[in-house]
């Protein structure tokens, strides 16, 4: 008989419904339920693409023993970090503080007022090497709640107040500056992968924001350092098994230094940040095969991941059912030589086999294990141009014979049992499809990218909101739920500003501003500064959360820092500048101690001192001499400058919102530019060169060495 997840619209929560363990949603019952029985709390967070999480539910929660300990001694809670990323801040806090590290799936033991005593990541059944198993770790828990609860207590009260401490730590101090920029800089220049590309070794994550960093330090600086480090990066990983080579799009990390071998679970907030990388890289250097890689991950997107009834869901597994019918992580993308053989003719076949580094033995290497598997992950190791030299051929004809095979491969492979889609749609993640969609139509002049970033977003403003209005952060089946967090506030404002740029239709701009303002009534901290992570009004947690550091994704407080500086200048409201200088105040000390943890909030930085700047064009929307200055616009590559479109006309809808661009008009019957930095204006132009001098005049100091 289904447990109470059954009843839950997490796709994660949901895979757990069949388990014997007796779960509890995280709710008010479930701590009742401890409270009245005089039970600690067995909490467990992971999502539904986790490979570890398949793992431990397989080997612990669909055994019976396991079950009947958990079901005897302890109420057990499941947590689906997506949909509770504030639940799983502060226990990921927790985790770290108590074992120096932290990871899903996620295991915590609560009291019943949900204050942590132990956690751990994942646990097997049976303790094995240095590793503590559940049959070992809950019967010893049990006893000591029974026979030494003061331990345990006293346990939890040093780990909350220790937590609470951290959390209420006053951290103001004074805004950094471009000595902090120079520094994270240097330091990442010390981590980078000069043979790979990357940053650090194995295991090696993407981490696209590093790469935005480095790219508007090269446009402030000239550094050129800066910018070969994001193009070795971004060609190695698209050259790679990160990047799926047969259906496209990027998996979540590589487990090795190389970007061979990859975790295969693929997530949206991936394929979007992979997006906005590759574009502006394309923006900033010309070179067509990053707008390719760009184009081709949000082909994935819009073919795997888009939902019918709008927005996108969440991701695709890493697990799927082999030729055996287990599952196994990897099974839908990896490749016997044999079976390229059966697909492809004789010629064509052995070429993929060559170019794509296969081999008889394989060269996928079970994580778990490091057994070869007989199977192959699909990777190039040197440049395209050079394969087709190695082939006697041009590197026209060469792509024309491996698209050939991709598509035959993407055909035979879509026949497999495909892995599991987490069909959750949630606000923060389609906010930044939102922004990386509306940067790529900007970028490509790409219509199709335009619409489905317009739909994306009028689906999430129309649908993710309760009776009275508030934003809400998932939806599923139907039906929206769960409070927004700063995240939704944050990605959501973001995409609505790349998307006004991408359209100049002034009602994206003011949902940006009126979510803004929302976000500043309801999660700013007035006494010290930056966003907390939940509203005001939010459930009564432990702690109240409030995050900085930037992990897989940026964090809210980065993003927000970047929003309301650029806000600052669409609107003219100088006091969302304030607000920045207060957040990135509170940040600072945070910073300082480890800048290259804080990549997407100096990126933000980078704007406050890389001497932003507004261009108005004023003129028909539809007409040539418009469209001419806006082109200008969009194909130059200036991070620190928002770009706004005034219809001629007395009060168009834009003056609204931006009431500064209410005196600026066409020239002489001809739209005319008008760039402002440094609080002063240029003369304004009609002519498109002269724009353009404009806008590159002191983009970056003159490299003098």
């Amino acid at each position: 008989m289904p447990n109470r997840l059954a009843e839950e619209q997490s796709p994660y929560l949901r895979q757990h419904k069949d388990n014997p363990v007796d779960w509890y949603p995280w709710g008010e019952d479930a701590f009742e339920t401890a409270r009245q029985e005089d039970k600690p709390i067995f909490l467990s967070i992971g999502y539904s693409t986790c490979h570890w999480c398949h793992v431990m539910e397989r080997e612990s929660f669909e055994d019976e023993e396991v079950a009947q300990v958990l079901n005897n001694g302890f109420v057990a809670v499941k947590v689906d970090r997506e949909e509770r990323p504030d639940v799983d801040s502060i226990y990921m806090d927790v985790c770290q503080m108590m074992r120096g590290r932290g990871g899903w799936p996620l295991t915590v033991l609560l009291t019943p007022d949900r204050r942590p005593f132990f956690a751990a990541t994942y646990l097997p059944k049976e303790g094995r090497f240095q590793q503590t198993g559940l049959m070992d770790l809950l019967p010893r828990v049990r006893k000591l709640w029974e026979n030494d609860r003061e331990k345990l207590l006293d346990d939890a009260e040093e780990v909350t107040s220790l937590l609470r401490r951290s959390s209420e730590e006053d951290e103001t101090g004074s805004t950094p500056g471009e000595q902090l920029l120079d520094e994270a800089f240097r330091k990442l220049s010390r981590q980078f992968d000069s043979t790979h590309g990357g940053f650090g070794s194995a295991p090696k994550f993407p981490a696209p924001h590093n790469l935005l960093f480095l790219l508007r330090h090269w446009h402030r600086t000239g550094e050129g350092r800066a910018l070969e480090m994001v193009t070795e990066t971004l060609d190695q990983m698209r050259r790679g098994g990160l990047f799926d080579q047969v259906g496209y799009g990027f998996h979540r990390y590589s487990t090795d230094q190389r970007w061979v071998l990859p975790h295969f679970e693929k997530m949206l907030y991936d394929q979007a940040m992979h997006v906005l990388a590759y574009a502006e890289a394309y923006q900033a250097t010309g070179e067509d095969r990053y707008e390719t890689t760009a184009r081709e991950v949000l082909t994935y997107v819009m073919r795997d991941l888009q939902a019918p009834d709008g927005g996108f869901y969440s991701a695709e597994d890493a697990d799927s059912l082999n030729e055996e019918g287990e599952m196994e992580e990897g099974a839908f993308y990896v490749w016997s030589t044999d079976e390229v053989r059966d697909v492809l003719a004789p010629e064509l076949a052995e070429l993929v086999i060559d170019v794509y580094n296969m081999s008889a033995e394989g060269n996928y290497q079970e994580e778990r294990t490091g057994e070869r598997t007989g199977k192959n992950v699909l990777y190039l190791d040197r440049p395209l141009a050079v394969e087709a030299e190695r082939h006697d051929m041009s590197e026209e004809a060469l792509h024309e014979r491996l698209e050939t095979a991709r598509e035959a491969l993407l055909e035979q492979r879509d026949a497999r049992p495909r892995p599991g889609l987490d069909d959750k749609v949630l606000t923060d993640w389609n906010g930044l499809m939102v922004a990386a969609l509306a940067t790529a139509a900007r970028a490509f002049g790409e219509p199709d990218y335009r619409k489905t970033a317009c739909q994306t977003a009028q689906f999430v403003l129309n649908t993710m909101h309760d009776a009275e209005g508030r934003l809400l952060h998932r939806y599923r089946e139907g039906e929206a739920g769960i409070r927004a967090t700063l995240d939704d506030y944050a990605f959501l404002t973001w995409g609505l500003l790349e998307l006004y740029e991408a359209t100049f239709e002034p009602r994206w701009l003011q949902a940006a501003l009126d979510l803004t303002d929302s976000c500043l009534d309801r999660f700013w901290d007035a006494d010290g500064g930056g966003f907390y992570m939940t509203p005001e009004d939010g459930e009564e947690l432990i702690v109240r959360p409030k995050e900085v550091t930037d992990g897989a994704l940026p964090s809210g407080n980065s993003i927000q820092l970047m929003n309301l500086l650029r806000l600052a200048r669409f609107t003219g409201r100088t006091e969302f500048e304030e607000r920045a200088a207060a957040l990135s105040r509170w940040a600072g000390s945070s910073v300082r101690s480890r800048p290259t943890g804080f990549t997407a909030l100096l990126a933000g930085l980078h704007w406050a001192v890389g001497r932003p700047r507004e261009v108005v064009v004023a003129g028909e929307r539809g007409g040539e001499d418009t469209q001419a200055l806006l082109q200008v616009c969009h194909d130059t590559y200036t991070p620190t400058t928002v770009v706004l479109h005034r219809p001629p006309g007395d009060a168009p809808d834009v003056t609204e919102v931006a009431p500064f661009t209410n005196s600026q008009s066409p020239l002489d019957g001809r739209a005319a530019a008008y760039v402002c930095r440094d609080f002063r204006c240029e003369a304004p132009t009609t002519d498109p060169a002269e724009l353009e001098e404009q806008l590159r005049k002191s983009a970056r100091p003159v490299d003098t060495g």
